[in-house]
């Protein structure tokens, strides 16, 4: 078991959980990897395994099946995955955060017709908030639903959906007017809608278009696309939750666990340049000795498992303190914000190590190194991040002048 990143307190049963997951990726997952990457092939049989070892469930409650467990539990597992491949992790992040959304905010119906077929796998979730042109600023959002009798009719584009592909149910962010008179504040005229499809690409149910894959420079295997509706016909009773204009405080929740899930796959990342990083440097000689003999390398070392070290406390302490019912979006946002930084230089650090062979496809670290990039996007950017925490700090420290 490696020295780094050991998380203290945990019950006999997540233990067990994450030895079971760790020994699955060191066996399915780093063997393959890399040439499923490279190929930008979906993982179907690792899917499949993480199916039966009951990942798809892990946070829905037992009632439902699922395995009933807490985020922290979530968030170790996606850092192991992520050590493994981090494509895997966003196949089930995407997944977990509608689980979650359903879990907390929806209605008795939606728990009980969704959360069982995502405990088993078998219904796969999506989330889809942003858009072409908006960025971060999800106030911005353009997509509309407007009321039809017993139905709503959705229009609209939206970007950067995970799973967009593989998934049969989206909850997508669109604004909804009604019940909302003009000059009613931007977030508080959304609604979530809970989307089911067909998987696959074109046109996957009536007024519902997945127009295929973005091509990209990492983060390859999952499926990230654009999702088009044009006259997409909605049941009212598909509103997450049966109230409109919720949908704004909704995504967010999911956000804020999402976040820590961004979090942990930073971490992961991190953990395995640093393997790879340090065994390269035991392995490799110059000058008569390894490389890791010479100073240089030791220092460089020693400031990666620093940052792994680090990356990972401020992670585990997010999760415990959003599993503790307490709002986290401070810790959340430095977690993430720390862990994909700090992901991103350990990579480089380990690139740097592995000399001209970083360079090439044959070594994983090639493969790590337009990975971490997508961290410090995903989930809202680093900069947004750093908003969030100085907007909750300068709450939190108000000048009483």
């Amino acid at each position: 078991m490696a020295r780094l990143a050991q998380t203290h307190g945990l019950t006999d049963v997540q233990q067990e959980i994450l030895a079971t997951v760790r020994d699955f990726v060191d066996k399915e997952i780093i063997p393959v990897a890399t040439e499923l990457e490279h190929r930008d092939e979906y993982p179907q049989q690792i899917v499949d395994g993480l199916k039966e070892l009951g990942v798809f469930g892990l946070m829905i409650p037992e009632e439902y099946g699922g395995l009933g467990e807490s985020l922290l539990t979530y968030a170790l597992c996606v850092e192991e995955i992520a050590r493994g491949w981090m494509s895997v992790s966003g196949i089930i992040n995407t997944h977990f955060i509608v689980a979650y959304m359903l879990k907390q905010h929806g209605t008795q119906e939606q728990k009980e017709y969704f959360l069982p077929r995502m405990a088993a796998g078998e219904t796969r979730g999506a989330f889809s908030m942003s858009e072409p042109g908006l960025g971060s600023d999800v106030s911005a959002i353009t997509s509309k639903a407007v009321k039809d009798g017993d139905e709503y009719v959705l229009n609209g584009q939206k970007m950067w959906l995970t799973n967009g592909g593989t998934s049969t149910l989206v909850a997508v962010l669109v604004r909804s007017d009604e019940g909302h008179p003009e000059g009613t504040a931007p977030h508080k005229s959304m609604t979530t809608f809970l989307v089911e499809k067909e998987p696959g690409f074109g046109e996957v149910r009536p007024g519902l278009t997945i127009p295929g894959k973005i091509d990209k420079m990492g983060y390859k295997g999952v499926d990230t696309t654009e999702l088009i509706m044009d006259g997409l016909r909605i049941p009212a009773n598909r509103v997450l939750g049966g109230v409109t204009g919720r949908g704004f405080y909704q995504m967010m929740d999911g956000v804020e666990v999402g976040r820590v899930n961004v979090a942990a796959r930073g971490c992961g990342v991190a953990q395995r340049a640093f393997e790879l990083g340090v065994q390269y440097a035991q392995q490799r000689h110059t000058f008569g000795k390894p490389i890791a003999q010479h100073q240089a390398i030791q220092f460089k070392l020693a400031e990666m498992a620093t940052k792994v070290e680090a990356a990972h406390a401020m992670m585990v302490n997010a999760a415990r303190k959003k599993d503790s019912g307490e709002r986290n979006d401070l810790e959340a946002g430095m977690a993430k914000y720390l862990a994909s930084e700090y992901c991103k230089e350990v990579v480089e650090d380990a690139f740097r190590i592995h000399g001209g062979y970083g360079f090439s496809k044959e070594y994983e670290i090639e493969r790590l190194y337009r990975e971490a990039p997508m961290l410090l996007i995903g989930e809202g950017t680093a900069e947004i991040q750093k908003m969030i925490i100085g907007r909750r700090l300068l709450e939190e420290y108000r000048f009483q002048g």
